[in-house]
């Protein structure tokens, strides 16, 4: 015993007063490793120095990293199920294979009249609320109590608007899907989702990958569909939804466009104490073991220049604090204008508002997907 206070003594003479091993959900030595993120696949600090060949080599980096097979085979298979006529458009429920694993339901609208149409992707938002996905984005139907729960969401972040059923007035094909865990494919509890990830990791497979891969398949699809032109296709979402959306442009030339509302920092400014992400849970839907060894965020955004995207900002964001914004929107100009494509990067810090996707926002997001996918604006995705 003596022995043993001596050298806890001894040790503690060595080192000066102990620290505290672990700072909130940080370890101590958090600052050390966030120095050594340097980034070396980014553009500017990569090797590859033609842009084409790099993307090339950037998406290989995300894909190697999602730990979910990039390309399986499976048929979509797609079966349609009429639902009622909606307002100016025609709603049907779609189910399809994303995966070889399992069918997936999905809300499927089209406006009425000739086509080909344009098309967006809607990827929901997270929230911590599970028991609807697609139903945050377009408005369920033969469901009573679903209808209330979505009514409520839209009520609280869109300023009652359901956005799909606004671009399908607009004149777009609109497909929406519940990611793993909400709607139809859960509903998960919250304290369930990392043990979730967490067994997907067992299983050498992974959440956010599934999720990232899934994505990417169902803007394949939707590009792919008779009633669609397949050259103006977009994808849009809010909040982790937004996250889907860049990322789904970063893997996939069947979009030709994104919109971002209120996700996109940089991951050093994100990961400090009082963080959302620090209490993992939902962070396990956007985490993608070792990619940041590599890539920033902002960085994997970048694969999908010099294609047009959007990325709104809310001021008063309590998620991603401006320093993050700021700097993530800084690495992405830069590369879009290293490739002269400044004018197709839409950045916008929205001062007074939160993690919100209200009527103004909709409205200039809308506005711009008019302009960018306009037949004589799209382009191949370079």
């Amino acid at each position: 015993m003596a022995d043993a206070a001596g050298r806890r003594s001894l040790a503690s003479g060595c080192q000066g007063p102990a620290a505290e091993p672990v700072e909130g959900n940080l370890p101590a030595f958090h600052g050390a490793l966030k120095a050594e993120l340097d980034f070396p696949s980014a553009w500017g600090r990569s090797p590859v120095r033609d842009f084409r060949a790099w993307r090339r080599a950037a998406r290989a980096t995300v894909e190697e990293h999602l730990l979910v097979d990039r390309q399986d085979g499976t048929p979509y298979a797609p079966e349609f199920t009429a639902g009622p006529r909606g307002d100016g458009c025609t709603r049907e429920s779609v189910t399809i294979s994303l995966t070889r694993y399992e069918r997936v339901r999905g809300a499927l609208l089209t406006p009425r009249g000739p086509g080909p149409f344009p098309a967006v992707l809607l990827l929901h938002d997270h929230g911590s609320m599970f028991a609807i996905g697609k139903e945050k984005l377009v408005r369920p139907w033969g469901d009573d109590a679903g209808r209330a729960v979505a009514q409520a969401w839209v009520n609280r972040h869109f300023s009652g608007r359901f956005i799909g059923d606004e671009l399908a007035r607009r004149g777009y094909v609109v497909l929406c899907l519940d990611a793993l865990g909400w709607g139809d494919r859960g509903p998960v509890a919250y304290g369930q989702q990392q043990a979730l990830a967490s067994n997907l990791f067992h299983l050498g497979s992974s959440l956010a990958g599934l999720m990232a891969r899934e994505d990417a398949r169902a803007a394949e699809f939707l590009a792919g569909l008779d009633r669609v032109d397949a050259r103006r296709v977009a994808a849009l979402g809010f909040s982790m939804g937004a996250y889907r959306a860049w990322q789904t442009a970063a893997l996939t030339d069947s979009v030709r466009a994104a919109a971002a509302v209120c996700w996109m920092t940089g991951l050093r400014e994100m990961m400090v104490p009082g963080n959302n992400t620090l209490r993992g849970q939902s962070s396990y839907c956007m985490l993608h073991p070792g990619l940041s060894r590599f890539l920033d965020f902002p960085d994997v955004a970048s694969i999908a220049a010099p294609r047009p995207m959007l990325f709104f900002h809310g001021g008063l964001d309590p998620l991603f604090p401006a320093e993050g914004v700021a700097a993530a929107h800084a690495k992405m100009r830069a590369v879009w204008r290293s490739v002269g494509a400044e004018e197709r990067l839409h950045l916008k810090t929205w001062p007074g508002l939160g993690h919100v996707f209200v009527a103004p926002m909709q409205d200039e997001v809308f506005d711009w997907l008019d302009t960018v996918l306009r037949p004589s604006h799209v382009s191949s995705p370079g």
